[in-house]
């Protein structure tokens, strides 16, 4: 879940959000794994309510420490996340189970057909008949809360060059067929001279961080905040034991690095994130104060369109160019590949993991952050994650907020900007470590099975470029003037909990509905939420369509909506969100 809270321009101090940690969590049982789960993401602009008109079933816990008159100031939006793990090819196109068998046949033989195949399409074609089909349709699916029998896709493509897919865009309409795409692992070139990637739609993150670190030190890229590796038997563990001395618990944390490097490209299939996905909804990372989002700096991309034609940048144009970037590139083709323009990083970084419980004052360092985070240097990012734990002090269960933080520069200059602007956390140098950039991802991206959370929530700070980058200047529009937003999480193993789980990610939603602005309630388009509306079998007028749409992309649906209906006007790539086609006709606007 992600939110943001807004300053006020005209006030001298900003009133800031609080309230009940834990409330929150209550009834929130910890289970070790991850099978199911809903991520839900809030995107803030400030409001105003107050204390008192809450409610004594929701107390506030914070009191006057929110602000000197008692009133709260912010934003959230939910989101149901549903993001499924791709196939570890180029793009896979499903085809949904709704056409003839004539017209299953007719498909085959379109494709076979097809004059520009440089490799047999035959070998990239799974039906339900095939005996690999079950298994490369669940290896893609990465919350099973999704995998639905009624779902089963007609036809899986795995294209191996884009001859394929412009084959499978071509028929699929002659024989009234629809298409969903999904991306997955494979080619990627750094061209360190120019600080340039390409990048094919399916590779993933963790491939495209990897390929970078082998080429240059000082080199990156601000993509995702997402773990590199999921949750399962394949992931590593950072061990955990005493050290005599820091130089020796640093050696060892290195040393585990390196075995994560050593091992991280045969890890590709299980990675969660794809950067095809994350780029069409915008992508955060922890460079995203310095360098802004993912889709900020994507310079160029191939997308193969309606008519099976492959377009670069130039051909393309402007209007859908902007399009892809942040607004669900799905809505208007299939992007083939990126082009990438690389950041500098400096060839040390520094980086710190601070817990700090109720008992802690974690309350009131949290109340802190709030105040200082978005004035903090554009080099420093310290997002927090919140969750239950056991009390050290009295092993009863308690609130634990943990400051994870990835700084631009070393030690040295970290405590001393730290000590000015941020002394509350009491950040000294035994909790910092410094090590390069690929390095950091991989501290950050660690998945620690005896740490597992079933429940926490994540507030991830904007500010710095950020702010610099106009809302319009891309699909994504939530920039200048948020302060930070949420990501709330919730996953179990148990099926019968499914229930429970779902019930009190509702009531949550519920209890941050009276701090939510209205006009909007924001989204975010990587955390798609189907609650908040879906087109009606892809056929959806864009008046009922922009219920949801302004949610994720606020004004710059309007120019999403339009650009549809110049590249896709028939609509054939659609799905439960996709753009719908604005079409004018002269000076009336068809809605």
């Amino acid at each position: 879940m992600s939110m943001s809270c807004k300053e006020d321009k005209g006030k001298k101090s900003r009133e800031m959000f609080c309230w009940n940690v834990n409330r929150v969590f209550e009834n929130c049982r910890l289970e070790t794994g991850r099978i199911s789960g809903v991520h839900i993401a809030d995107l803030a602009i400030p409001i105003e309510y107050k204390q008192s008109s809450v409610g004594e079933s929701m107390p506030l816990h914070c009191g006057e420490k929110c602000t000197p008159n008692g009133h709260l100031r912010v934003v959230v939006a939910t989101s149901q996340y549903r993001k499924l793990r791709d196939l570890n090819m180029k793009t896979t196109l499903l085809f949904p189970s709704t056409s003839s068998a004539d017209a299953h046949q007719n498909f085959f033989q379109c494709l076979y057909n097809y004059p520009h195949n440089a490799t047999s399409i035959s070998k990239v074609l799974y039906t339900q008949a095939n005996s690999s089909y079950s298994s490369i349709l669940r290896f893609s699916i990465q919350n099973p809360r999704f995998s639905n029998a009624s779902s089963k896709p007609l036809v899986i493509v795995t294209p191996l060059d884009v001859s394929h897919v412009q084959a499978t865009i071509i028929c699929s309409q002659r024989q009234g067929m629809q298409i969903r795409t999904r991306s997955g692992g494979h080619d990627y070139e750094v061209d360190v001279e120019n600080s340039t990637a390409w990048v094919q739609a399916g590779a993933t993150i963790g491939e495209l961080y990897y390929s970078i670190s082998q080429k240059s030190k000082t080199l990156g890229f601000p993509a995702d905040l997402a773990r590199v590796y999921n949750g399962g038997d394949s992931s590593f563990t950072l061990k955990r034991k005493t050290y005599d001395s820091e130089q020796e618990e640093i050696t060892h944390l290195k040393q585990e690095l390196a075995e994560y490097k050593e091992k991280i490209h045969r890890l590709e299939q299980e990675q969660r994130d794809f950067q095809s996905v994350v780029m069409q909804g915008g992508g955060y990372g922890f460079l995203m104060r310095k360098y802004g989002l993912a889709a900020d700096n994507i310079i160029d991309a191939h997308i193969v369109d309606v008519k099976g034609n492959v377009l670069d940048r130039e051909s393309m144009g402007e209007d859908l160019f902007w399009a892809i970037r942040g607004g669900g590139g799905a809505s208007f083709g299939v992007i083939v590949a990126w082009k990438l323009k690389l950041v500098p990083v400096p060839p040390t970084v520094t980086v710190f993991n601070v817990p700090r419980t109720l008992e802690q004052n974690a309350t009131e360092i949290i109340h802190k952050w709030q105040l200082v985070v978005n004035n903090l240097d554009d080099g420093l990012m310290i997002r927090i994650n919140i969750q239950r734990e056991n009390s050290c002090l009295s092993g009863k269960p308690t609130i634990q907020a943990t400051f994870e933080s990835m700084y631009l520069g070393g030690v040295d200059e970290l405590i001393p900007l730290m000590q000015k602007s941020f002394p509350e956390l009491g950040l000294v140098r035994g909790d910092c470590l410094e090590m390069s950039w690929i390095d950091s991802v991989l501290y950050m991206a660690r998945s620690t099975r005896d740490e597992a959370r079933s429940a926490f929530i994540q507030f991830t700070p904007y500010g710095g470029r950020m702010d610099e980058i106009s809302e319009s200047e891309i699909p994504f529009p939530h920039r200048s003037g948020n302060i930070f937003h949420i990501h709330h999480l919730v996953h179990w193993q148990e099926d019968e909990a499914a229930q429970r789980h779902m019930e009190w990610i509702g009531r949550l939603y519920s209890y941050m509905e009276a701090y939510v602005s209205k006009s909007p309630r924001a989204a975010y388009l990587n955390y798609r939420d189907l609650d908040i509306g879906i087109n009606n079998n892809g056929y959806t007028s864009y008046s009922q369509a922009s219920i949801w749409g302004f949610k994720y992309f606020m004004n710059n649906f309007n120019r999403l909506a339009r650009v549809k209906a110049k590249v896709d006007p028939l609509n054939f790539f659609r799905n439960e969100q996709s753009i719908p086609p604005l079409k004018s006709k002269g000076r009336n606007t068809q809605i």
